[in-house]
């Protein structure tokens, strides 16, 4: 089974990234499984456990990794993404973080997919290798609005579509930027995809992500999407590390 489609509606999830601001490493959001369980110390749960050992280890150089475990029903896929401007010491400890907290949350569920500020982990029992994430989405706003959301929201979109055409063509599929929009108020952004995608996948699934910005983010002083796949997010203030 798939995991179930999800859109976070996120007065709770711009509070969860406030007290994540404040308070350090909790996860953005998670979604699990509904159904389609495995049970303690079987092939599954091993398996599973050697997977995200892995991906600890496997991540943090290059700041992504994919692999699987096992054979046949028992076989278990999953990848990790890092930001793209994390430390390799930042991304071990989101990774193996995120890595123990989907598994404490998802409980015997055969698929699973955590958020962190720094980084992702998503596991299946099933291949999603190569293919674009559509299904799991979520949404995150700020609290504060603009205060001129007609002239604002298009130089968002504008910024982030740059972002995109650049990140699809980079090696770490990756890449921020900013847009001055007068008065001394820039813009800053940032795009990311899994590696496991091409650059026109990447291309795409940024972009629909971008068609969804409207009913997430409009008017507020700062957004994202995420999936499985890709994610944007914008501020009006520099959140990477330079």
């Amino acid at each position: 089974m798939a995991f179930s489609t999800f859109t976070l509606s996120l007065y709770l999830l711009s509070f969860i990234l406030l007290l994540q601001t404040v308070f350090g490493a909790d996860p953005i959001f998670h979604i699990c499984s509904t159904s389609d369980n495995f049970t303690s110390n079987d092939p599954y749960d091993i398996n599973l456990t050697k997977l995200m050992g892995y991906l600890s280890y496997k991540t943090p150089p290059t700041g992504y990794s994919l692999s699987s475990m096992g054979e046949s029903q028992h076989q278990v896929f999953g990848h990790a993404l890092c930001r793209g401007d994390v430390s390799d010491v930042d991304c071990a400890s989101c990774v193996t973080e995120a890595s123990k907290k989907v598994r404490d949350y998802c409980s015997y569920n055969k698929n699973g997919i955590i958020w962190y500020e720094n980084c992702l982990v998503k596991y299946a029992k099933n291949s999603f290798f190569g293919k674009i994430d559509y299904e799991h989405m979520v949404y995150a706003w700020a609290v504060q609005n603009v205060s001129d959301p007609s002239s604002f929201n298009p130089k968002v979109r504008k910024l982030l579509r740059e972002l995109v055409k650049k990140a699809s063509e980079s090696p770490k599929m990756y890449k921020t930027g900013s847009l001055k929009i007068g008065e001394g108020r820039t813009i800053y952004g940032l795009t990311q995809c899994t590696r496991d995608i091409s650059g026109s996948d990447c291309k795409a699934c940024l972009k629909d992500e971008i068609k969804r910005q409207p009913a997430c983010c409009d008017g507020k002083q700062g957004g994202r999407v995420m999936s499985g796949s890709c994610y944007f997010r914008y501020e009006v203030y520099p959140f990477v590390n330079a």
